[in-house]
């Protein structure tokens, strides 16, 4: 898994304006049901948001993202506010619906 560039990042976060988040962060936190849930997501759309709906430090929304991030193989395209956007492309490129710059 190669990071990603600074400019694929923000071509990234350009497309994610406008998607709605595909998964919320609650008070418990990360749960196998939310792994499960967006794993399931990105492998539909490639591209999803998650939004934190108890978490307000952003130190912590920082560890939970690239915990999620690891868990589900994805990589974090950005953070804005309470919203990050994870990015994993799909392994087989006929099904690849995003092509990063």
């Amino acid at each position: 898994m190669t990071p990603l560039k600074g400019s694929q990042r923000k071509y990234l976060r350009g497309l994610a304006h406008k998607l709605n988040p595909a998964a919320f962060v609650g008070q418990k936190g990360i749960t196998s049901s939310l792994t499960d849930e967006i794993n399931i997501a990105l492998d539909a759309a490639e591209l999803i948001k998650i939004k934190f709906s108890d978490h307000k430090e952003k130190e912590l929304k920082t560890v939970l993202v690239e915990e999620i991030a690891s868990i589900t193989k994805s990589h974090v395209a950005g953070m804005i506010g309470h919203v990050a956007i994870l990015f994993r492309q799909q392994a087989d490129p006929e099904k690849q619906k995003i092509k990063l710059p």
